[in-house]
């Protein structure tokens, strides 16, 4: 993706937060799906739930609204991982099984292949991953990660462990079950109307801690920090 691209969607990011004309009924939410649970903690996939034929074209920040993602306890990171989806080679699992685990940022697809898509074509501009890498909070003012407005792993699909259509936006594998999401979400809808929403302290979280018998998913109330977890 070239450097114009990347500039062009920066500045739809910053330009249209606020700006009438533009629809934010289409976004119903966040949410997540419990995957597993293991000594790295409770592994989760973060959606951005919406109607049946919209898509997600870009997570980010701005001046107007902060992108951050935080847990109390901090996140799993893996050493043969990364921040994106991009980073994550399914083909180390077996050598790598922890890496499966590890907690990264996307947009549809899970890995660096694209399953389940043919091809991963995630970009990010303007995010420094360091602290996130290191199992902390993610912070940016001006970023995004984000795909093509053609781009298959950008449309909406149905999420069974759910029960309605979302876009995957990380995974996260955490200590505490409690996520906590600032930023804008931007995409279109199944009309191609173009939304966008700016969400601040949003929580998703579980009501109990990880237990063997699996989760119960709750969005909650309330603000969080982090602290470091890596392996």
């Amino acid at each position: 993706m070239t450097t114009t691209l990347n500039k062009s969607v920066l500045f739809a990011l910053i330009a249209g937060l606020g700006l009438p004309g533009v629809v934010t009924g289409d976004f119903y939410g966040l949410d997540w799906e419990f995957i597993h649970e293991g000594d790295q903690g409770a592994t989760v996939r973060l959606y951005a739930m919406m109607e049946s034929g919209g898509r997600l074209d870009l997570v980010g920040g701005n001046s107007f609204q902060n992108l951050e993602l935080s847990s109390p306890d901090g996140f799993y990171q893996n050493n043969v991982g990364g921040p994106t989806s991009r980073q994550i080679n399914s083909n180390f699992f077996p050598f790598v099984p922890s890496l499966e685990w590890d907690s990264y940022v996307t947009i549809g697809a899970l890995y660096q292949d694209g399953t389940p898509f043919g091809e991963n074509g995630l970009n990010d501009v303007g995010v420094d991953w360091s602290t996130f890498e290191n199992g902390g909070t993610l912070v940016a003012d001006t970023g995004s990660w984000f795909v093509g407005l053609d781009q298959q792993q950008g449309e909406a699909q149905l999420v069974n462990g759910i029960g309605g259509y979302g876009v995957l936006i990380a995974q996260l594998t955490v200590f505490y079950p409690q996520v906590s999401f600032s930023g804008i979400l931007q995409g279109r809808n199944a009309e191609g109307q173009a939304w966008q929403v700016a969400l601040s302290d949003y929580q998703v979280g579980v009501l109990n801690p990880p237990s063997p018998g699996g989760l119960a998913v709750l969005a909650i109330a309330g603000l969080a920090g982090s602290r470091r977890h890596r392996g």
